[in-house]
C-alpha cells in the first residue's frame, strides 16, 4: 500500500469501508444505499449529492472488487502521471457526468412508458405504486469513473501491450479499449434489462474523452489560473508570435524525405525511451524516476 498514490489508495479506502458500512448498517436495519445510491431525479429519494456519493456505493462484492482492481491497475498509472489534483479532477468529473448520463437515459425510458399517466405499476413482485417504482431506480458504483481511467491509460499509453485473460497474447491499449467501448455500447442496445448501468460506463469515458481533449488543447491551464507567472507567459509568446508573422517569407508546405525520415527515426528513439520508463515503473515504481524521466513520460502523454 506504501506504493500507492494517495488519492488513488484514498479512494480504494473510502469505497471498500463504505461496503462494509452498507453491510453492517443493513444488519441493523438501515439501508444505505437507499441515502446515497443515486436516484431518478423525478423520484421522491433523489438528492444532488447522490451524484457524488453513489460513486462509492457498490452492490455486490464482485462489483466492488472488480472496480477498485481497475482503480489500482490503472489508476496508480495515471494518478503518477497527472499528479493527484489533476487525477481527482478527473475521477469526479467522469463519475459525475457518468451519473448525469444515466439520468438522461432513465428519462427517456420513462417518458417511453409514459409513467406520468399512471398512478400504479406492475412489478414482478406485484403492483406497486409509480413513485415507489421510480425509487426503485437507483444506480451504484464507481464502474463510470473505472472505464473513464481504462480510456485515459488507452490514450495515454495507447501502444503500450497488455496481457488479458483469456487471451494468451498480448492486445495494445487502444485496442484493449475500443473493445470495451464496442461491447458497452452492444450491450446497452441488446440487453438493456440486465441490471448493468452501460450508458454510465459510455457516459464516463465520453467526459474523460471531453475532458483529456480540452486538457491537452490547454496544457498550460493550471499555471494560468495558479498565478502570473503563466500570464505573462502566454503574453510573451503572443508578443513572438506577432513579431514572427511580420515577416512575410513563405516557407514550403511540402516535408522534405530526409526530414520525414529524421522525425520517423526520432518517434521511433522516443518511444524506446518511455517503454524503458514503463518497465522501470513497474519494476520498482513511480518514485524511482529521475526528474528528467518524468518530465518525458508527461511530455509523452500530452503528445499522444
Amino acid at each position: 500500500m506504501n506504493n500507492i498514490p494517495s488519492i488513488t489508495k484514498n479512494l480504494l479506502i473510502i469505497n471498500v469501508l463504505a461496503f462494509f458500512a452498507t453491510w453492517v448498517f443493513e444488519k441493523q436495519g438501515l439501508d444505505l444505499t437507499a441515502t446515497f445510491g443515486l436516484h431518478f431525479f423525478m423520484a421522491k429519494d433523489f438528492s444532488f449529492y447522490q451524484l457524488v456519493t453513489y460513486l462509492f456505493m457498490h452492490g455486490s462484492f464482485m462489483h466492488l472488487f472488480f472496480n477498485m482492481f481497475a482503480v489500482w491497475m490503472f489508476g496508480t498509472v495515471m494518478e503518477r502521471v497527472w499528479g493527484p489534483k489533476r487525477f481527482l479532477i478527473y475521477y469526479l468529473v467522469c463519475g459525475i457526468g457518468a451519473g448525469i448520463i444515466q439520468e438522461g437515459v432513465q428519462y427517456i425510458n420513462y417518458a417511453n412508458e409514459n409513467l406520468a399517466a399512471y398512478d400504479f405499476v406492475m412489478t414482478s413482485s406485484g403492483r406497486i405504486t409509480t413513485e415507489a417504482y421510480l425509487n426503485l431506480w437507483t444506480t451504484v458504483g464507481a464502474s463510470g469513473a473505472v472505464y473513464a481511467i481504462l480510456l485515459a491509460f488507452g490514450m495515454t499509453f495507447p501502444n503500450e501491450r497488455m496481457f488479458i485473460i483469456p487471451f494468451p497474447f498480448p492486445i495494445k491499449a487502444k485496442w484493449l479499449i475500443g473493445g470495451y467501448i464496442v461491447i458497452e455500447v452492444w450491450s446497452a442496445l441488446n440487453t438493456p434489462g440486465d441490471g448493468i448501468a452501460h450508458m454510465a460506463h459510455l457516459g464516463g469515458m465520453l467526459f474523460g474523452f471531453l475532458l483529456i481533449r480540452y486538457w491537452r488543447k490547454h496544457p498550460n491551464i493550471e499555471q494560468r489560473c495558479n498565478g502570473q507567472n503563466g500570464f505573462f507567459q502566454q503574453m510573451k509568446k503572443q508578443y513572438e508570435n506577432k513579431r514572427r508573422n511580420t515577416f512575410h517569407y513563405q516557407p514550403s508546405t511540402e516535408t522534405p524525405r530526409w526530414e520525414e525520415h529524421k522525425e520517423k527515426e526520432e518517434d521511433s528513439a522516443r518511444q524506446a525511451e518511455i517503454d524503458a520508463i514503463l518497465d522501470k515503473i513497474r519494476k520498482s515504481g513511480y518514485d524511482s524516476l529521475t526528474k528528467e524521466e518524468k518530465k518525458k513520460l508527461f511530455e509523452q502523454s500530452n503528445r499522444n
